[in-house]
């Protein structure tokens, strides 16, 4: 994600494709105006970063122009620190965060640092007791604090969710809004090979005769309607709902006979996301404080002949697949279904994916100390940043109540086995 000009340079005309690829299924936090735009490299055009957002269909145009540039987020770095510095880490019920890293395991296993801790946890089962999980932390870890690249130890803390919309199969009167897969006329470039660099990016573009071109901004795609080369794995009866299910990057769809199809992310048009949230505050039809998903929500709901206008700021536009439904979670960016308060999206620049986490921030409606043990299991293209995090609260309305306002303060330690150093 942070290149040097060089690199830029030698891309010069490909920049504005060039898409952050923060994991296979990255994630947005909420489009709030407080929450700051997801961050792109430095580069002389824009770099777009990867993600879960926007909904719709657009226009047949020609090529986009190049979006404005953001200014790149520095990432951070993790600084040795006692137990004793971690508050609430004596109280914490550790036990509760064993699902969670075990799933971390299935995946770290494979790699030597994490091999041993993991053959321990195995050893130990699915519910050893409470003094027995304290005892392996303990005794196998040491915590490293999360520093911002300036030196800072506190950042921000977002929520997502796995959200609930209503759809169908086919479509109706009703059921009018496409649930897109990827779409067959888009090319993702992995460059690494050439410019090691790259290697947490991905080219996205289209062919226009013989030049690659950036994708389809979100208008474009809404344009072309049943035109538009992709599948649809469903259609919603809601656009505004479809558009949040987008932002989560992954969620469930009821369908009319009470079945499910559950969807997460495939893929991204390389268009860097963009604030709906921001520009309702910027036209004043929203005051900063009203800016949460609740309060976009009525607003989009309050002035429908406005929606297209709305949606349309977001040029971002994510691609789904289907997913197996079953009991555990959404599938993260490690790999693993997602536990519900114990499982966090970071920047894996500053933060190993999979890694135990201990994270010291506060409730969104009450400001209540939320102090816990999570784990770092995906990732999002808003989330860069040394102290950054998305928590993830789980599915359903409940759950999207506690993410939809959270924006708070927060500071974080990685738990690295012993023996390995950042």
């Amino acid at each position: 994600m942070f290149l040097r000009l060089s690199v830029w340079s030698r891309l010069a005309g490909l920049s504005v494709l060039l898409s952050a690829c923060a994991a296979e299924r990255p994630l947005e936090c909420p489009p709030c105006a407080q929450v700051p735009a997801p961050v792109v490299s430095p580069a002389p055009t824009p770099v777009p970063g990867p993600v879960t957002t926007p909904v719709p269909v657009p226009p047949k145009a020609a090529a986009p122009s190049a979006p404005a540039a953001t200014p790149a987020v520095a990432p951070g770095r993790l600084v040795a620190a006692r137990w004793a510095d971690l508050p609430g880490w004596q109280v914490d019920a550790l036990e509760a965060a064993w699902p969670a890293w075990r799933r971390s395991c299935r995946v770290l296993r494979k790699e030597a640092a994490w091999s041993a801790v993991c053959a321990q946890a195995d050893a130990l089962g699915d519910s050893p007791p409470r003094a027995v999980v304290r005892q392996f932390f303990d005794h196998n870890f040491r915590p490293w604090q999360v520093r911002n690249a300036d030196g800072s130890a506190n950042g921000l803390v977002t929520g997502y969710y796995e959200p609930l919309i209503r759809g169908a199969l086919e479509r109706s009167a009703r059921h009018a809004w496409p649930i897109h897969g990827v779409p067959q006329d888009m090319i993702s470039v992995d460059l690494a090979g050439i410019y090691p660099e790259l290697k947490p990016m991905r080219l996205r573009g289209r062919l226009d005769g013989n030049r690659l071109v950036p994708y389809w901004t979100r208008r474009e795609v809404a344009a072309q309607g049943e035109n538009f080369p992709a599948p649809v794995l469903a259609w919603a009866d809601d656009p505004i709902a479809l558009f949040f299910l987008q932002v989560q990057g992954s969620g469930r769809v009821e369908l009319p006979d009470g079945s499910f199809l559950r969807v997460g992310y495939a893929d991204q048009n390389g268009h860097p996301y963009k604030s709906i949230g921001k520009w309702l505050v910027e036209q004043g039809a929203l005051k900063l404080s009203e800016a949460s998903m609740q309060g976009i929500q009525r607003w989009a709901r309050a002035n429908p002949a406005r929606l297209r206008e709305l949606l349309d700021q977001n040029p971002s536009y994510v691609f789904f697949r289907a997913l197996p439904e079953n009991d555990e979670g959404p599938i993260g960016a490690l790999g693993v279904p997602l536990v519900a308060e114990r499982s966090i999206a970071v920047d894996r620049q500053t933060v190993p994916l999979g890694a135990p986490v201990f994270l010291d921030t506060t409730r969104p409606n009450t400001n209540q100390p939320l102090r816990q043990l999570v784990m770092a299991q995906d990732t999002g293209s808003a989330i860069r940043g040394g102290v950054r995090a998305d928590f993830f609260w789980g599915f359903g309305d409940a759950a999207g109540a506690e993410a939809g306002r959270m924006k708070q303060n927060g500071a974080m330690w990685v738990l690295l086995p012993k023996g390995l150093a950042p």
